[in-house]
């Protein structure tokens, strides 16, 4: 395997969330050297970053104050002849986030960084530095690529238990020194209050962290932040986000549970029954809270390309923004479907555009799996696929556009990755086995929940023939995480051959199935 190895990487986190407590005023503050003995901004929400490339990436910090976010970069843990940015004054306005961008770093080089927060009148005014490591995306192929991916954080009402661990699945995770961490969506439950405890089939007791803004389903914008916030609790995933950087993108639970646009909410539970409303405030506080590339522009877009060096792109793909109403889904034409027009033909074109070995398609929501919507009493359908294993109906027939213009423009190297449905699996679709048949054959990998109810396998819709190789999971719904079924995947390139290995793995890292992917392949 030639994955290359940074042995450095895990001795600066020992210190990484206590560093030392007093930092060098960096000499773009303009001030002198200074010891802050009280009243410091602090950041005990720890650090993270995100959308990281070749040559850039993303550093994102909360102070608990108003205060100039600052931080320094070093090729070494010494943090000699560190290289200093300016970055944002973090105010009420964003809760106190913010998030810096790094420009012009080294290639597939280990990144040591600090935050610093100074009081914005009195510069000399220091929190403790906060640190962290990533590593840039290598522009040579023979280093390989290594990450991860899962989703669904904090569900159905299993949040952080001390006594469980708390969430750590994510330790699991970080042992294998992945390069970024891929979530598939549902990072927060907006729509899932947590209480103190909850009763176990056997008879013990689930003990969760709670907090105000996690009392009841957020409707304000101060309500969505603390969903957040909640998360950033968790000392596991703390420790993860200073040594793994993210690519995030978001799915329902985010705002509510299996929203579109336009809806108008008839669950009791809430006051504001616009759902355009309720994600408008969810969209800011996903923003404030996640380093992603994107939603710095003025569209504020979630779906976007993440090049990684030579051997692979990341489609990350937004199923919810631009998706029509949810209904049966058996109509004869569907222009809109789930991914919205613009947003088809952006990854048509970007797919043809690639020329990265590896194309990874990073999807919310299952393409042959029937994820059904009975929120208001009705069968509709919540993902792609609404069970008649025909000819292409509804969102179907966007998916076979693309399936279809993927097989004719000979776009090599697709693979699919969700979560979604609490469980994981391995489909492989292929034309043989279809109802449409204008395709090429390609692999959709299932992997999650990260910390929530695990829940029995989906039915299969034929329209593409899946073919289920592996699955894992419960015959009882809503199974908390002490019951098992807490799943995440990897993914390995290695730079070699060009091979792809998906390793499905459980909570503690146990790998449950294993499937290698031969490079240049149309489809795959």
């Amino acid at each position: 395997m030639s994955h290359r190895p940074f042995p450095g990487r895990r001795s600066v986190l020992r210190g990484s969330l206590a560093a030392s407590a007093a930092l060098t005023l960096p000499a773009a503050v303009g001030a002198a050297p200074a010891f802050a003995l009280s009243g410091r901004p602090g950041a005990g929400w720890g650090v993270q970053t995100g959308d990281v490339t070749c040559d850039s990436g993303l550093v994102w910090v909360r102070s608990d104050r108003p205060a100039r976010m600052i931080v320094e970069t070093s090729a070494t843990e010494s943090f000699r002849n560190p290289r200093r940015w300016r970055g944002p004054l973090l105010g009420a306005d964003t809760d106190f986030t913010g998030t810096t961008a790094l420009r012009g770093l080294p290639a597939g080089e280990q990144i040591h960084y600090r935050v610093l927060l100074a009081d914005p009148d009195d510069p000399r005014r220091t929190g403790e530095p906060v640190t962290g490591t990533f590593r840039t995306a290598s522009a040579k192929r023979r280093d390989g690529v290594r990450f991860v991916w899962s989703g669904d954080l904090a569900g159905q009402g299993w949040g952080i238990n001390p006594g469980f661990g708390g969430y750590r699945i994510y330790d699991a995770m970080a042992k294998l020194d992945p390069d970024f961490f891929l979530c598939s969506g549902d990072n927060v439950y907006a729509d899932g209050p947590i209480s103190e405890t909850v009763a176990l089939p056997d008879g013990r007791t689930w003990r969760n962290i709670t907090t105000e803004e996690k009392a009841k389903v957020a409707e304000t914008l101060a309500e969505f932040r603390g969903n957040f916030r909640y998360n950033l609790l968790d000392e596991n995933l703390k420790r993860f986000n200073a040594q793994v950087p993210s690519i995030i993108q978001w799915d329902d639970h985010e705002v509510t549970n299996n929203w579109y646009p336009g809806e108008i909410l008839t669950d009791t539970r809430y006051t504001e029954k616009s759902v355009d409303v309720l994600a408008a405030r969810a969209r800011q506080a996903f923003s404030e809270y996640f380093p992603i590339s994107t939603l710095r522009r003025p569209d504020g877009r979630v779906y976007r390309v993440q090049k990684y060096g030579p051997l692979l792109d990341v489609f990350v793909l937004d199923m919810r923004t631009y998706r029509n109403a949810n209904s049966t889904d058996d109509q004869a034409t569907d222009p809109q479907g789930i991914l919205g027009r613009e947003q088809l033909e952006w990854l048509k074109r970007e797919l043809a555009r690639s020329r990265a070995v590896w194309k990874v398609i990073a999807s919310d929501m299952p393409l042959g799996l029937v994820v059904p919507d009975t929120g208001d009493g009705k069968p509709n359908i919540e993902a792609v696929a609404q069970g008649d294993p025909g000819a292409p109906l509804g969102r179907e027939l966007q998916i076979a556009e693309l399936l279809r213009y993927i097989k004719h423009r000979r776009i090599t190297g697709t693979v699919w990755l969700t979560a979604d449905v609490h469980y994981t699996s391995a489909q492989h679709y292929d034309p043989s086995r279809a109802a449409f048949k204008d395709f090429a054959p390609f692999w959709e990998f299932v992997s999650g929940p990260l910390n929530a109810g695990a829940f029995p396998a989906n039915t299969l819709d034929g329209t593409f023939g899946p073919d289920r190789v592996f699955l894992k999971a419960p015959t009882t719904a809503n199974v908390s995480p002490a019951g098992g079924y807490q799943f995440f995947g990897e993914v390995d390139i290695d730079g070699d051959s060009g091979e792809l290995t998906v390793r499905l793995r459980e909570q503690d890292g146990t790998v449950l199935f294993t499937q290698v992917l031969q490079p240049g392949r149309v489809g795959q």
